[in-house]
């Protein structure tokens, strides 16, 4: 569920009009499992509106064992397609904040498009291959490492990844994975945590791995406990957590929590060799990958699709997120895949009810942060950005919307702005048949009466996002 708490009767009230059903998972009060799916869940309409998102089981459960407290700030180094880090952004509430990276730009879109349908402006999202020098060095309590892997933990569905990913053809992951827990660790802050996870059963990727970050990096093991619900495989290292698929329910996983600890300081040339000594191995390796390397089929995917990674060493799909959406390559062509300038240059903050277009909607459901305008498009700057704006690093915030003819237009997408239906002075579509929904967002317009050119829809008390009227007819646009 990706929706605010009074909001969670009115989300499953809409799955159970369409017939899904779904039990409570016992390890966390955001998550469902499917018990009955009439039709893919993925076409549902709390899918096409960003009120859930769907992924295998285990891949909820670096989240969970991470546990940020609320108001953290997290750093999710590989994010795409953003299932984690949403599950991160939400764990940590409104007054906490998540980075996340994606360095490949077809990923980093499609992180940026899943995000801005959940409607999660707790989220900044960049893409550098290399993000030491950028932040800043401790500067996070909280850091998830799900690396490119081999994944062979998601073989039941993906079969040719035992053939893509042989184990003689492992080393250029695993040398990318030592070069990623190197810069996590000059990331994270004493006393922070450090979750490393994987989808693939191969102990050299998992055991292994951890054994050499605990020789040669200032950190140290926090040992996990399963999850409520889950269940575990024995394990040639005490204290981490391989998931156990035939009971579980999941696919194969593999999670470690690793510390810093406080007198870690002293040791910072440590992490300087070790990433020094793998970053040149991992560039080269990467390239020989790239050969062998592939797209994963993602498991919500209707046509499964096996194609070559430009650069390896810059992002893999791991398919253990039924990510939505691929992106379009208008973004890309805004402003790169790196996002707006750092340090807020060329930014004109909006401020709410006094900017054109902006009277009525509800930028306090934002959290803290500011809206900012950048040309013509407006973003929401979450506050945990400012400690990085100095630091150089290209980022961006959630979509709000557009300015055009001088006055604010919202995102389709952005729902929060909008107050319930029963609010006073709101202004919308009230719908309460799933059916015009669905005839909504196939393209056909309905009757609207006189409504505003830009206006709510809703389904019931719940804000669904922003429709476009004309002659009396309202239509669903993602166009701002």
């Amino acid at each position: 569920m990706v929706c605010r708490d009074f909001e969670v009767p009115l989300v499953e009230d809409l799955l159970a009009v369409q017939g899904f059903r779904f039990t409570p998972e016992p390890f966390s009060p955001h998550c469902r499992r499917l018990a009955a799916e009439p039709f893919p869940l993925g076409a549902s309409l709390a899918a096409a509106f960003g009120l859930i998102y769907i992924q295998d089981r285990s891949s909820m459960l670096p989240p969970v064992c991470l546990d940020p407290p609320p108001a953290a700030s997290v750093l999710d180094m590989c994010a795409s397609p953003g299932g984690k880090t949403g599950f991160l952004a939400q764990l940590v509430g409104p007054e906490g904040f998540v980075l996340g990276n994606e360095p490949t730009p077809d990923r980093l879109t499609t992180l940026r498009r899943n995000l801005c349908r959940l409607n999660l402006p707790n989220v900044a999202t960049c893409g550098e291959a290399d993000l030491s020098p950028f932040l800043p060095r401790g500067g996070f309590g909280r850091i998830l490492l799900d690396p490119p892997c081999s994944g062979w933990g998601t073989a039941a569905k993906n079969p040719k990844v035992l053939t893509l990913w042989r184990e003689d053809k492992v080393e250029p992951l695993v040398s990318l994975q030592r070069r990623l827990l190197a810069t996590a660790a000059s990331l994270l802050a004493p006393g922070g945590r450090l979750l490393y996870s994987t989808c693939t059963t191969n102990p050299a990727e998992n055991e292994d791995q951890v054994r050499r970050a605990l020789d040669t990096l200032p950190l140290e093991l926090v040992p996990l406990d399963p999850p409520p619900g889950t269940a575990a495989q024995p394990t040639s290292l005490p204290g981490v957590l391989r998931v156990d698929p035939a009971v579980h329910g999941g696919q194969g996983f593999f999670l470690a929590c690793l510390t810093r600890p406080p007198q870690a300081g002293a040791h910072d040339g440590g992490v300087a060799a070790a990433m020094a000594a793998t970053s040149a191995i991992a560039t080269t390796a990467a390239t020989a990958a790239d050969a062998e390397a592939g797209e994963r089929p993602q498991a919500g995917d209707a046509k499964p699709r096996m194609g070559r990674q430009k650069r390896h060493d810059q992002g893999y799909d791991r398919g253990h997120d039924r990510g939505h959406g691929r992106g379009h390559g208008r973004e890309r062509r805004r402003d790169g895949a790196g996002g707006l300038p750092a340090g807020r240059q060329g930014f004109e903050d909006i401020r709410p009810g006094e900017f054109p277009g902006t009277e009525g909607l509800h930028f306090d459901a934002l959290g803290p942060g500011q809206a900012c305008r950048f040309g013509d498009r407006v973003y929401f700057i979450a506050q945990g950005v400012g400690p990085l704006a100095g630091q150089g690093l290209r980022y961006k915030g959630f979509f709000l919307g557009q300015v055009k003819g001088g006055a604010f237009r919202p995102n389709a997408r952005a729902r929060l702005l909008l107050g319930p239906a029963d609010s006073d002075g709101v202004s919308g579509l009230v719908l309460d048949n799933p059916g015009a929904l669905e005839d909504l967002l196939a393209g056909r317009s309905l009757e609207a009466g006189a409504l505003p050119k830009r206006c709510g829809l809703y389904y019931k008390t719940l804000p669904l996002g922003f429709i476009s009227c004309k002659g009396g007819r309202a239509l669903w646009s993602e166009k701002s």
